[in-house]
């Protein structure tokens, strides 16, 4: 032993700055429940948030449907039918004049103040483009002065970290306008153009934007449609699975991974509505998506028709309950250190109780073979 005290006093003091920048900008899975999915629903029209189980059961009622976990999905639209609400002021709004979107805020905060509203509540506002931002700042401005409930903030068509910048200052100058504590605020950020995944600079923006928000970023929710017209796709081939659209999201998930900013893939533009058939197509559609996003690590999604939602969690279901007996099994194997047909380390053993630990959130999994606390432990 030829090392001595100094020696590793001088590789700690060596490495202390990038000690300091691995637990800020890694800190690992953010805990808590994450939703599933996103509703957006246009400003004008947020009182209908309500009648979406109704309508989705009525779905139900009317065709048939062959994808199972009937009665844990009717219950789940009966009890709880849409998780996460986004009240969208942009592309779903439209451009209006002032007074009309200063009308449709205080009502869009009137209705979701007077309750009962989903688990997770936030706004939509316009992009800080240059033609939209003074009034993307006015609706978050006017919606603060009407609503005091904890919600999130959507930022759509980011193209560069400057404009992640300039709305954590914002959020700052907010904050502070309205008494609020610093970093209560936080915002979402749509990745939806391809200058947002790869730059002028042959960079990953997508990791520059993370570190521009300089904590405040809860998550990337992906464009699907914008993102694939940026890209020159044709309309007819625009989808979640196109290959432009899957480069584009593994670049977000490498630079988001144990950043604690969570990931959410896009939304089809197929409705199941109409006859049977065509439900029945748009169901195996949406099914097959959902499930896609889930095997790779998507696990939360846009939903934007009341008729998606048997599917969501439907696919949801089978997704978590397909997998709990293996992951319980191999969590077991691994805690008692037993030999078996896969030698799983400790970052497989986080993933397995992390995957169990999704299926009791969202309602897939009754019993996820340990305790919520145990499983917690191992992340």
């Amino acid at each position: 032993m030829r090392l001595t005290e100094a020696d590793y006093a001088w590789l700690d003091y060596r490495l202390a700055r990038h000690d300091a920048f691995l637990k800020s900008r890694y800190p690992g899975e953010r805990p808590g429940r994450q939703p599933v999915h996103t509703v957006y629903i246009p400003a004008d029209r947020i009182a209908g948030f309500r009648d979406w189980g109704a309508r989705a059961l009525a779905a139900l009622d009317r065709h048939p449907f062959p994808f199972g976990f009937d009665e844990r999905v009717r219950a789940k639209l009966r009890d709880e039918p849409i998780e996460d609400l986004r009240v969208d002021f942009e592309d779903g709004y439209g451009v209006r004049d002032d007074d009309q979107e200063d009308r449709a805020v205080r009502t869009a905060a009137a209705i979701l103040g007077e309750g009962p509203r989903p688990p997770f509540v936030g706004i939509r506002i316009k992009s800080l483009e240059a033609a939209s931002r003074r009034r993307a700042l006015r609706t978050l401005d006017l919606f603060l002065s009407c609503y005091a409930d904890p919600f999130v903030i959507t930022l759509p068509k980011v193209s560069g970290p400057d404009q992640v910048a300039a709305m954590v200052v914002l959020c700052t100058r907010v904050e502070s306008a309205y008494g609020l504590a610093t970093g209560t605020l936080r915002f979402e950020i749509q990745i939806e153009l391809p200058a947002a995944v790869v730059g002028a600079n042959g960079r990953a923006t997508v990791a520059k934007l993370i570190t521009a928000a300089d904590g405040r970023c809860a998550a990337l929710h992906f464009g699907t449609y914008d993102y694939s017209a940026a890209a020159g796709i044709a309309a007819a081939y625009q989808s979640m699975d196109h290959p432009a659209a899957d480069h584009a999201k593994a670049v977000v998930q490498a630079a988001a991974a144990q950043t604690g900013v969570r990931l959410s893939d896009g939304s089809t533009n197929v409705l199941p509505v109409g006859t049977d058939d065509e439900v029945q197509a748009a169901w195996r559609l949406h099914h097959r998506l959902v499930r896609r996003s889930l095997e790779r690590g998507f696990y939360q999604g846009w939903d934007l028709h009341p008729g998606h939602l048997p599917t969501r969690y439907a696919a949801t279901y089978g997704f978590f309950a397909d997998g709990r007996d293996a992951a319980v099994e191999r969590l077991r194997r691994y805690l008692d250190r037993q030999a078996g047909g896969i030698a799983d380390e400790p970052a497989t053993a986080r993933a397995l109780a992390g995957y169990l630990l999704r299926g009791l959130d969202c309602g897939a999994l009754d019993d996820a073979g340990f305790s919520r606390d145990e499983l917690t432990a191992l992340l």
